[in-house]
């Protein structure tokens, strides 16, 4: 028997931001979206029903359309709301709204996943700003509001998506991290530490987390950690993409050096790039430091990460967020006829957030593993060569082209 596509979706606490956001994109690409939410305000709730989506107040069983095809069931919902009840008794096919970002808007894109337990909404939103600067225009998912950008989120027709990878769990039936559905291609790891003990026993639990995550980047993709962490080069040892490591230490094969501050900001040399941002501190250099080396992998000139960190103004305080998302709705979908280019209006939901080395002619002396077997690597951006192995076996790096 044939089975058909898809069609009609129903969303169990739509009014998060991440929730109504996906939903409004997947109603404009042409599916039919209904959803429930128990706080059913402004602005999200103008924003949804502007879209054409039916919102109910409230919870029930008959909420839920008889001829829904996928019930999304949202990160907050738990075993005893009368929606979830209900699709478990009536067999209905559910999914996480990870798993609906993977299946809808992930797949065959270039996927930039930064990770780690501090740092993420930052890095994400350097990352974000340098890919619009350098011209690709990505879709994202922050769980913050960046003041360049305005929103939090944006659904569009890009081949590239950047998007801030939680470890949390995704949902009451899934209790993986959320970064293990995004189809990584690049991910970040900032730092590991022990977080979320609501979810998380011990930091062994936290970096098995990982472990699983940098076990599903293909090997010409590329892993960026943070050499100073020893958790992170920890969890990166057994990886089968390339990695490269950053930061301040001399194993880096990305190497942070000769910082100074200023009112102003920071600067610092990354390799032999020298960088300015307007930010203060060991932290939002390394920050910046792996937004560039990020940002370099996928061929953005350095004038263009330049002017991106020079003109990087921050993420907007919970106060300025929320003055920002009464404004936003009505700019949303605005761009991409394909989907809309949809700019969520509102923050991301906490929940969803939501020794030297032995290498080869790495520009800092330092480490730079490629796990992989073979000669050489193609770009899978542009198919042009970004690394090969010398006659000793050592892992050699063409200069600006690697990262």
């Amino acid at each position: 028997m044939t089975k058909t596509a898809p069609q009609k979706f129903h969303f169990i606490g739509i009014c998060g931001t991440a929730m109504g956001s996906v939903a409004a994109a997947l109603q404009e690409r042409g599916f039919k979206v209904s959803g429930s939410d128990e706080s059913v305000y402004p602005p999200m709730s103008i924003f949804l029903e502007e879209r054409g989506i039916k919102l109910h107040r409230g919870y029930g069983k008959e909420n839920i359309p008889s001829d829904a095809d996928v019930v999304v069931i949202g990160n907050a919902m738990k075993r005893g709301n009368p929606e979830v009840e209900a699709v478990l008794n009536r067999k209905l096919f559910y999914l996480s709204l990870p798993e609906v970002l993977k299946n809808y808007f992930l797949r065959g894109k270039h996927n930039l996943v930064v990770t780690g337990t501090h740092g993420k909404t930052t890095t994400t939103s350097l990352l974000t700003w340098i890919m619009e600067k350098g011209g690709r225009k990505p879709s994202y998912l922050i769980g913050g509001i960046p003041k360049n950008l305005g929103q939090g989120a944006r659904l569009n027709d890009s081949k590239y998506f950047v998007i801030e990878g939680d470890e949390y769990d995704s949902a009451f039936f899934d209790k993986r991290s959320k970064f293990i559905h995004y189809l990584p291609e690049l991910v970040i790891v900032n730092n590991i530490e022990f977080d979320h003990a609501d979810i998380f026993n011990n930091l062994d639990e936290i970096k098995l987390s990982f472990r699983r995550l940098l076990n599903i980047v293909p090997q010409n993709g590329m892993v960026l950690v943070n050499g100073d962490d020893h958790n992170c080069v920890e969890v990166a040892k057994d990886c089968l993409a390339q990695m490269v490591e950053v930061g301040f230490s001399k194993n880096c094969a990305q190497r942070i050096r000769d910082v100074t501050h200023s009112p102003e900001g920071s600067r610092f040399k990354l390799g032999d790039d020298v960088y300015e941002i307007p930010l203060i501190g060991e932290f939002n250099v390394r920050n910046a430091a792996m937004a560039a080396s990020a940002a370099r992998f996928y061929d953005v000139p350095k004038s263009k990460i330049e002017n991106a960190f020079k003109s990087f103004t921050g993420i907007a305080p919970s106060s300025d967020g929320d003055r920002a998302n009464v404004a936003s709705p009505a700019a949303a979908l605005s761009e991409s006829a394909d989907l809309g280019n949809l700019r969520a209006a509102v923050e991301l939901d906490p929940a969803l957030s939501f020794s030297e080395g032995t290498t080869g002619g790495a520009q800092s002396g330092g480490r730079c593993v490629h796990r992989a077997s073979g000669a050489a690597r193609t770009n899978p951006r542009s198919g042009t060569f970004t690394s090969r192995r010398d006659g000793k076996g050592n892992f050699r790096r063409r200069a600006a082209s690697v990262l």
